[in-house]
């Protein structure tokens, strides 16, 4: 039975009741109690589809006079709540607060000591929007069932009450049951079979990990499944089905380690001891998350060219922006991701040797930048480098904004300051947060701070206009790019346009056109015609899918920007092809343009590729994928 949300007059009195300013997407009461370490104590059932255990959170009193800790809490079945063995009051609130869930408070009967353990009986329920699971039919070799958590940004807390802010980190203990091998965030400290007295279902295993690294909920990460590995490098090793292991393998061997060393030059040593990468089945809805030990990867990625694997050098960098120094609130997501796509470009560019490889990723993320400010409207909210989400949804306002505006801004303060004069900052930075969260304000007086004494670099920094950079929407100014390796695609692109309109230009396409081309250079070829004012005739379409192969490429960055372009120009021949595409994907990056074009083209075509995949993807995906539909029904 469904519990109605409170009435928004209630619900923003309790939002402004329990939690302080700094992270609005909270209900929990952070600044009374701050969790020091979780331990999650599971049993992954497969045939309920839930989690169900004890989740023992050992919490410090901010407040000496409290006597309540409110958790967050999402449709979550909670049976009992005790502290050294003693029961606790508790109450769980009827009304669902949208989109926070259902505050838990737990009375306390002590006031007088300081660290205060409580262990909750849990268990996930079907509205759990954190977990997938698949069943043996929707795996690769039909044999096992699978599951997976994707707690980014607010959806820890319908796997455990907690205090699911970036704003908290605690260490972490992973005892998980299973008879599937178990993956989780942190180092592996075994797994067994049970011992006499403890519970455990015949043919299930105890897997357990630890991290010892203060971590946020959101990175609170578990994986079942059939799953194998492979070394790719001396201190990484890579996960996946046995049937995709050789292929993954190949596809990430030869760069890990090269991107660790280079980002430790840039930053400092790695601090999570091992650097691995689980590659999910297709439904994962993002590129990669960057929970700490195990990268969780899209399978994408493995493309057999090696030419997507810039994917792990973004979230490896996360290893130090996001994971060791984490945004405070979702309204300061930039620096997590604009940070880290400032330190993946500067990998890319050590390791190619030269800044113009680094400026030409730059220039596909602008044109993704363009693309989402387009799609919110130029002085939406959430073009902002710091938006308001007081009351919002933080994946309402998912979008490239945040990387590709917080890179911008990186980028600007690099060449403000001098790139030798930044590079000092930046471990600065990494130290001075390592283990703990921080906003935009404090980033901004730390960097002032740094550069007090360097007169040049100060009175610069001092006279930016810093209010523009934070709160105004829509375009940062754009950066002056090195072009060379974009205007190979531009000049292509032009022939094409002259192509369609049906100009003598003496252009005959031939597969020489993209003979050295990089896959990044065929995106950027095709996104510059998807930006045309004028689409490609359907004719043009087919032509091009012919003869440079797009049609049948298994590198999705590039078909999916192909199919996108023949749907700009209703080429019906690559609406089939769009669909079943749809039913092998789930990555919100291809899959949110592709319905996007797809529902302008043809919205019961679009409707029955949805139902046929609904169940297929990810609750974070179907989610976006229906708010697709209705923002067109709002439309028309």
């Amino acid at each position: 039975m469904a519990i109605r949300p409170a009435p928004e007059s209630v619900a923003k009195a309790a939002v402004a009741s329990i939690h302080q300013p700094r992270d609005p997407n909270t209900l929990s009461n952070y600044n009374a109690w701050r969790t020091k370490h979780t331990a999650a104590d599971f049993e992954i059932d497969f045939n309920a589809k839930r989690l169900k255990g004890t989740v023992h959170l050992t919490l410090e009193r901010l407040a000496k006079d409290s006597d309540r800790i409110i958790l967050d809490s999402s449709y979550l079945a909670i049976s009992s709540v005790k502290s050294s063995g003693a029961e606790l009051k508790y109450n769980l609130s009827g009304s669902r607060i949208e989109p926070y869930g259902n505050p838990l408070t737990i009375y306390t009967d002590d006031t007088s000591g300081s660290d205060v353990t409580v262990s909750i009986d849990v268990q996930t329920t079907e509205d759990c929007t954190a977990l997938q699971w698949l069943t043996p039919a929707q795996t690769s070799n039909k044999k096992h069932p699978y599951m997976f958590s994707q707690c980014q940004a607010i959806h820890a807390r319908s796997l455990f009450p907690c205090q699911d802010t970036p704003d908290v980190k605690s260490t972490f203990t992973f005892n998980l049951r299973s008879h599937l091998t178990v993956l989780a965030s942190g180092l592996p400290t075994g797994a067994r079979d049970f011992k006499p007295g403890e519970n455990g279902k015949p043919g299930t295993l105890l897997y357990t990990f630890h991290q010892a690294i203060p971590m946020p909920s959101y990175l609170f990460a578990i994986a079942s499944g059939d799953l194998s590995s492979a070394s790719i490098g001396p201190r990484s090793t890579v996960w996946t089905g046995p049937e995709e292991l050789t292929a993954s393998q190949w596809e990430f061997e030869n760069d890990t380690e090269p991107y660790i060393q280079a980002a430790e030059k840039i930053v400092y040593p790695y601090a999570w001891t091992t650097y691995n990468v689980l590659v999910l089945p297709p439904s994962f809805p993002y590129g990669g998350m960057e929970n700490p030990v195990y990268t969780f990867a899209t399978p994408t990625v493995v493309s057999g060219d090696r030419q997507n694997v810039d994917v792990i050098a973004h979230e490896l960098s996360h290893s130090w922006s996001g994971n060791l120094v984490s945004n405070a609130s979702w309204e300061h997501f930039w620096l997590n991701e604009g940070w880290t796509t400032y330190l993946e470009r500067r990998i890319q560019a050590s390791i190619h040797g030269s800044e113009k490889y680094r400026d030409f990723s730059a220039i596909i993320g602008w044109k993704a930048l363009s693309d989402s400010i387009e799609q919110f409207g130029e002085e939406h909210e959430f073009t902002k480098l710091i938006p308001d989400l007081k009351g919002q949804d933080p994946d309402d306002a998912f979008s490239s904004i945040p990387y590709e505006k917080g890179f911008t801004f990186l980028y600007f303060l690099e060449k403000l300051i001098g790139k030798a004069k930044w590079d000092r900052f930046i471990p600065r930075y990494f130290t001075i947060y390592k283990e703990r969260s921080v906003d935009s304000y404090e980033f901004k007086s730390t960097l002032l701070d740094f550069f007090k004494d360097d007169e040049e670099a100060s009175k610069k920094l001092q006279e930016l206009d810093w209010d523009t950079w934070f709160y105004k929407p829509g375009f940062p100014p754009k950066p002056d790019f090195d072009t060379e390796l974009a205007d190979q695609c531009y000049e292509l692109a032009n022939k094409w346009q002259a192509l369609s309109s049906g100009k003598e230009s003496g252009f005959k396409p031939s597969v020489k056109d993209i003979e050295g081309f990089t896959s990044n250079q065929s995106v950027v070829f095709l996104e510059t015609l998807q930006s045309s004012a004028t689409p490609l005739t359907p004719k043009a379409i087919d032509t091009m899918g012919s003869t440079y192969g797009y049609s049948g490429s298994k590198n999705i960055e590039v078909v999916s920007r192909f199919y996108v372009l023949g749907l700009k120009a209703r080429d019906k021949s690559v609406y089939e092809p769009t669909a079943e595409l749809l039913g092998k994907v789930g990555r919100m990056k291809f899959v949110r343009p592709l319905f996007r074009e797809l529902i302008k083209c043809g919205r019961k075509l679009a409707e029955r590729a949805f139902e046929a995949n609904k169940d297929f993807y990810h609750p974070i995906c179907r989610s976006m994928v229906e708010k697709l539909f209705e923002k067109n029904r709002v439309e028309q």
